[in-house]
């Protein structure tokens, strides 16, 4: 069906104008003569985006926020729970969005369902916006008639993830502030204050103490060399960046940033929430345990622990339980294996992994608000050490200077 812009006058005489979705103009035409209005002019309609909205689709590049696949999973639920069409449903969510690239993705998953294809199969299509997790739960919802239950699981689970990855950026964004501040706050003193101290000693011809020596060595350097440490600098950002964005090197960072100091085992434990939560909400859709596995280890966001668990995966292939597996993975804690066991005793992992991921979100959240607490000393310590240097730096010359003239 395609859609139409029309002008028309009703019973009244007064001019009406607005759109409508049809087969042809004559199906338009007759819609409005149901209605009471008189046709002047039906044209195809051709949705022309606004400079804001060009712009937006520029930023985007085809990405799609989480907060609006959250929205998109409630009104999903909403939908298929009241009966809607599948097609009129996602239609009407497109036309209400505000965001280009997700519009355009849903209008193309109308067209395609209207050419016959199931919806996860033509959500297959944008894998930029549906990644493999989430298509397949839909389609597990298709098979089993539970499309509405495929959707609200989902919803939870990207809420719940969203939830703690944003919990952990707000605790770093204070340490992270304040080391560019004080990367900042040593370069200006380096280039700009220190050689104006140095200048002024050098006119004394008095020899200087120690730390005062090396902090003008230090700030020659710097303003010797600031092009080449600049270069070095931009190299080796954008060379370790190009290594993470290899396999090798996105292993090899994944098993380090879960050993970086105070946040290392934040990242762990935030991890392991989202593959216990991932894991539960795939086998409560019905998914085999190695179709599952094989998807949690794709959902993770640490290559590393990726890796593990495609071993638990082999390991079950093999014929081994999930409770031997996971402790040979050496991923989790004594606590939550007995909760793996318990679970598969019971029959029950997938409420037994539900568990396992509120375990560790709430040691996240708990972590995370008093991370701010434990990187205060540091950040103190740092900014004392930085202050102190400088001060015995600039004011031992100038105590002995004084000394010297009394």
């Amino acid at each position: 069906m395609a859609t139409y812009q029309f002008r028309g006058r009703n019973a009244e005489g007064r001019l009406v104008t607005g759109q409508l979705e049809a087969a042809s103009a004559d199906a338009v035409a007759g819609q409005l003569s149901g209605r009471g209005v008189t046709p002047l002019a039906i044209e195809p309609y051709e949705y022309k985006a606004s400079l804001s909205e060009r712009l937006q689709a520029w930023h985007n590049s085809g990405k799609v926020e989480t907060v609006d696949l959250i929205m998109f999973c409630r009104q999903m639920y909403t939908i298929t729970r009241a009966g809607v069409p599948l097609v009129r449903g996602i239609r009407g969510l497109a036309a209400n969005l505000r965001n280009v690239t997700f519009r355009e993705t849903l209008e193309d998953i109308a067209d395609r369902l209207e050419a016959g294809l199931e919806l996860s199969v033509a959500m297959r299509h944008h894998p930029k916006v549906f990644d493999n997790l989430f298509v397949s739960i839909v389609s597990v919802g298709e098979d089993s008639g539970s499309l509405e239950d495929a959707f609200k699981q989902l919803g939870e689970y990207i809420e719940r993830d969203q939830e703690t990855i944003k919990n952990i950026k707000a605790a770093l964004r204070y340490p992270t502030f304040v080391l560019v501040a004080l990367a900042i706050a040593i370069l200006v003193i380096n280039i700009k204050v220190i050689p104006a101290f140095g200048n002024m000693f050098a006119q004394f011809g008095a020899e200087l103490p120690l730390p005062t020596r090396i902090l003008i060595g230090v700030s020659d350097f710097f303003v010797d060399f600031w092009p080449y440490l600049l270069f070095i600098t931009v190299g080796v950002f954008f060379g370790l960046r190009h290594y993470i964005a290899t396999d090798e090197g996105a292993r090899w960072w994944g098993r380090k940033k879960l050993g970086l100091p105070v946040i290392g085992d934040i990242i762990e434990r935030a991890s392991m929430a989202r593959y216990a939560r991932s894991f539960s909400v795939m086998l409560r859709a019905g998914l085999p345990v190695n179709r599952a596995l094989d998807l949690c280890a794709r959902a993770i966001d640490n290559p590393y622990l990726g890796d593990k668990i495609r071993e638990i995966r082999a390991g079950v292939e093999r014929g081994e339980g999930l409770f031997q597996t996971h402790m040979t993975s050496g991923m989790f804690t004594p606590l939550v294996l007995q909760m793996i066991a318990v679970g598969e005793e019971s029959g029950q992992v997938d409420q037994l992994l539900a568990e396992v991921a509120e375990f560790y979100e709430r040691e996240v959240d708990y972590d995370t608000k008093r991370l701010s607490d434990r990187i205060e000393p540091i950040m103190i310590v740092i900014m004392a050490s930085f202050v102190l240097i400088l001060a015995l730096g600039i004011f031992l010359p100038m105590w002995e200077m004084y000394n010297i003239q009394q």
